[in-house]
Formats: C-alpha cells, structure tokens, sequence
C-alpha cells in the first residue's frame, strides 16, 4: 500500500478489493428507494491505520456474489478508522447491500477520483446545495468544514427531497439547526401539515437565499435536472463558472479509467472526476 502525492491512499492492485466490516447500519428513508447509511471498518489493521481520503473522492463497494457499485464517501476525512457510504436501494448490488446486516462483510476499493479543494477554499464562505441522495458527497464537505470550522467563513446548507419522509440525515440536520455556526435552509417539493420550513424545488429555494458570491464557493449535488437549474441560478446570483462545483456519478465501473463506460467528451469521470467545476462541464453538457 502507498500514498500518492495529495497524501490520499492507494493500493498497489487497483482490482483487489479490501475487506470490509459493515459495523452500523443506519435508515436514512424508508420505501422503494430506501436509502441506508453503512459505517465500514476494514479489517486489516495496517490498511485501517494508513486508510486516508479527501472529501469529494469515492470508493467501489461490492457484495460477494452480487456485483459492485460506486459510492462517494459520506464522512468527513477528519474521522478516522472507519468510512461511511449511503446507499439507494435501485438495483441488484444495492439491493444486496440493503440486506446485509451489522456484522457482514463487503469489499472496498479505492478511495478514487479527484477532490474537492478544502484546502484551497480556507478562508472562503461555502454553499452547500444538494437534493435527495446527492446530499452524501457534500455531508462529507459539511463534516470537513465544521471540523476546521475556523478556518472557514459563513457555511449555508441548502438541502430538500420530495417529502419530509424523503429527507436524508434527518437527525444530523436537526442538529446543525441548533448551531449558530451554519445556516440550514431545508425544503421539501410539496406541502405538507407540519412543515414549517420552505415548499418548493431546490433551485427556488436558493433564490429565496440569495447567498452572496462574494469570496464564495458553491457545490451542488443531486438530480441531473436540479444540478441544471441550481447552476443556472447561481449564475443569476453573480457566480462565475470557477465559483460552482458539482460531483459526478455517471456509469462507473472499473473506477479507473479503463473500461471507458464514464467518459464525457474527452474527461473520465473516475479519473479526471468525479469532482468538476462548472467551467470544465459547460462546454461537455451535450454528452453528459
């Protein structure tokens, strides 16, 4: 095992998967697309001691037997000994993985990918803005930044799903609602008795907002057609391209560059992603 030069690790053999042990399994949101949380523990100790990743890389998890799937990492880099993914249940592999119980083992490889700029963005306020499933990415931001929160200006944590029942890490964000570090704007699409924050999509919500661009990074993550219309209306807000980031998901399966299943343009997602600013995607939309 190695490091690269971003001090992140690696394996030698990309194609062998490290154990894992599933040591807590959480309900994010019940139904069809049900969406759990999985806190994995690998199991050799030199590899759980010298595991390390930046916010924004992602991991290849796979259930023996069933396949293997690509996930962002949802915890902050500053937790060590251990690494969480969250899951939707919208396939063979996640099907599996939403029947493992706490105790099993997965395989994990990576960690993959590019990252988000933490160190460079010190200093600068953050907008965190994402939809559904596409909030796991940025939890790992979230977490990040309230570990360095000096380091950090204004943070915004714009979020929303369909329904209240739809809402991922509902107690995480009950509790960044008690800090008076962060600003949790949460919104749901429909109305609904007892709902007292915003009604309405996503990109609506941040209009209501308004988050200023001044010394600001924004990253957005969710629904295809929500990243269109949050990107749209942060440059109506005064961002420019290199100001908005978003990550990427887009048909991974080898994780490495190899199979060619994930290319947009001439960029690989695995490899020159899945972290992009909207500068480097603007002109790729036609093949995304």
């Amino acid at each position: 095992m190695t490091k690269n030069s971003e001090g992140t690790f690696e394996i030698q053999n990309p194609y062998q998967p490290l154990l894992a042990k599933v040591v807590k399994i959480t309900n994010e949101v019940d139904g069809a697309r049900a969406i759990k949380t999985y806190k994995l523990v690998f199991q050799d100790e030199e590899t759980k001691i010298n595991f390390s990743f930046i916010p924004g890389q992602f991991v290849m998890v796979s259930v023996f037997g069933k396949g293997e799937s690509t996930f962002a990492i949802s915890s902050s880099s500053t937790q060590k000994d251990y690494i969480e993914i969250s899951v939707m249940k919208h396939g063979k592999n996640t099907a599996a993985l939403h029947e493992l119980e706490e105790g099993d083992i997965v395989g994990v490889r990576g960690p993959y990918g590019n990252t988000f700029d933490v160190k460079g963005w010190e200093g600068k306020n953050i907008i965190l803005i994402g939809g559904g499933i596409g909030q796991a990415p940025l939890r790992s931001v979230l977490n990040y930044i309230l570990d360095n929160r000096d380091k950090y200006g204004t943070l915004d944590a714009i979020y929303g799903a369909r329904t209240s029942s739809d809402i991922c890490y509902k107690e995480e964000f009950a509790e960044l609602e008690k800090r008076d570090d962060v600003n949790v704007h949460l919104s749901i699409d429909v109305e609904e008795e007892g709902w007292n924050n915003y009604v309405g999509f996503v990109p609506n919500n941040l209009m209501e907002v308004k988050p200023s661009s001044e010394n600001a990074i924004a990253i957005t993550c969710g629904p295809p057609i929500m990243i269109e219309y949050v990107i749209q209306n942060l440059l109506k807000l005064g961002f420019t391209e290199k100001q908005i980031y978003t990550t990427l998901e887009m048909r991974m399966k080898c994780g490495i560059g190899i199979c060619g299943r994930c290319n947009i343009g001439n960029l690989y997602v695995c490899k020159d992603g899945p972290v992009f600013s909207y500068e480097q995607l603007k002109g790729l939309q036609g093949d995304m």
